[in-house]
């Protein structure tokens, strides 16, 4: 990756050279390099990546000098030794499929990262609850998104009352971290759906656009850093506004072939990926099943199945 390669040509040889080291003195293996980006610094830049190797170079300096040894080939097994415990753990997210949960992109001063969305709904009045430290253009986006969902609700196969039978409480966790951007648009409407209905949402897929009105999926910035960011926390699918294909041909060639992109125009082109709709098939058919069923029928455990 990018930094990777700045790292590699430039900032090891520089801090190498700045504490009266050699290439055979100290030598940084890749993996080592990728652990010090990923574990030890949240950036956008590499002004931390520098002064973490730095570090690294000047311990090294010091136990050449102390002669504990002559050399370090330095991997990412040995980094705790140099560096102490690692300050950020790797995103990782569940597999399979969850009701209400939607895994979005955000782009942030630190770099990319992934950002997920809960959705809860519950009886009431109606009312929308935003928490997890939103800003108003987010805000603004929920509600652009509640307005979609109401538009498409038979559609959906949704109640079309919702709006005034339930209220809907959209989180975002890590509420310490400010949050704010349209750019969740299309999550926080695909995590409002899936509560709605009860279809499962994909947990290796996460997303980022704008919404309007109308289900539009509108372009949005950062997307080199998300899709970075999606890469390093092991999701498989990136959906992604149609106006930023061309963004693609900056996206890291590595990040590129780890990932599938599906570029869409509107939300109704992705619901169906994002979503299993066949789980409320199933549970209708179910339904169906027992509506038909003569009222008081004992059925024997052996005999449960439907037969044709």
């Amino acid at each position: 990756m990018e930094k990777l390669e700045i790292a590699k040509r430039h900032l090891v040889p520089k801090q190498r050279k700045k504490h009266g080291l050699t290439g055979n003195q100290l030598r940084f293996k890749d993996n080592a390099i990728l652990d010090i980006i990923s574990a030890y610094t949240r950036e956008s830049g590499v002004r931390i990546l520098e002064r973490e190797l730095a570090a690294v170079c000047r311990k090294t300096a010091a136990k050449i000098a102390t002669k504990e040894f002559k050399s370090v080939a330095l991997d990412s097994v040995m980094l705790e030794g140099f560096l102490g415990v690692r300050k950020y753990k790797p995103e990782t997210f569940a597999i399979g499929f969850d009701v209400g949960i939607a895994n979005g992109l955000a782009w942030t001063s630190t770099g990319g990262s992934v950002l997920e969305v809960e959705v809860n709904v519950l009886s009431g009045t109606g009312k929308l609850e935003l928490t997890g430290n939103l800003g108003d253009v987010m805000k603004e986006s929920a509600q652009a998104a509640v307005s979609y969902i109401r538009s498409r609700a038979d559609k959906l196969e949704i109640s079309p009352d919702f709006y005034t039978t339930h209220d809907i409480h959209i989180h975002f966790p890590e509420g310490a971290i400010p949050k704010d951007g349209p750019s969740a648009g299309i999550t926080m409407c695909i995590a409002v759906i899936s509560a709605l209905s009860g279809a499962p949402s994909r947990r290796d897929i996460a997303m980022t656009g704008e919404i309007s009105l109308r289900g539009r999926i509108l372009r949005i910035g950062g997307l080199k850093e998300k899709t970075m960011a999606a890469l390093r926390s092991g999701i498989k699918t990136v959906i992604i506004p149609a106006e930023n294909e061309p963004d693609l041909d900056e996206i890291d060639q590595q990040v590129r072939n780890g990932l599938n992109f599906i570029t869409a125009e509107n939300i109704d082109e992705i619901l169906n990926i994002a979503l299993d709709f066949s789980v409320i098939e199933e549970n209708n058919k179910s339904k169906h099943v027992t509506a038909i069923l003569p009222e008081n029928q004992n059925i024997p455990a052996a005999e449960s199945s439907i037969k044709h």
